[in-house]
């Protein structure tokens, strides 16, 4: 059990770190005016996305449910977390969606809803941890 519990926040960490990441880059790319800068800043925020937020997401979320099938009862701080983590999969989904609109070539507000879901994950990932470190023993 202790290696399924390592698995799940490795994976959580790069899962989070990627979420918070991708909307600097996409940011970033939705800024780029240099043709060859910006067909290099255009591409990473699909390879950061499919590669390995996508793979860190799946994995976090299949070792996080096999701990709770294994272990955990039911619990209100629980289901409080699993809304954080719902929240989390929105704003992957989000960082999905700007991907795809950059790479439409539609960067207009892109910039602004990038904060936005930025700020949002932020405040997800603050109050899943607070759910986690202060959860009764």
């Amino acid at each position: 059990m202790p290696w399924l519990k390592l698995l799940h926040i490795s994976a959580v960490i790069v899962w989070c770190g990627a979420l918070l990441y991708l909307p600097l880059m996409l940011s970033s790319a939705a800024a780029a005016s240099r043709p060859p800068a910006a067909a290099l800043q255009k591409h990473w925020p699909r390879q950061v996305f499919i590669g390995l937020a996508t793979p860190a997401a799946l994995l976090a979320i299949g070792s996080g449910t096999l701990i709770f099938a294994l272990h955990g009862p039911v619990a209100p701080w629980l289901m409080f977390k699993l809304a954080g983590v719902g929240l989390l999969v929105l704003g992957h989904g989000a960082c999905g969606l700007l991907v795809l609109r950059i790479e439409r070539g539609e960067p207009g507000g892109v910039r602004w809803v990038s904060r936005v879901v930025m700020f949002q994950l932020l405040l997800c990932l603050l109050g899943i941890a607070w759910l986690v470190l202060r959860k009764p023993a």
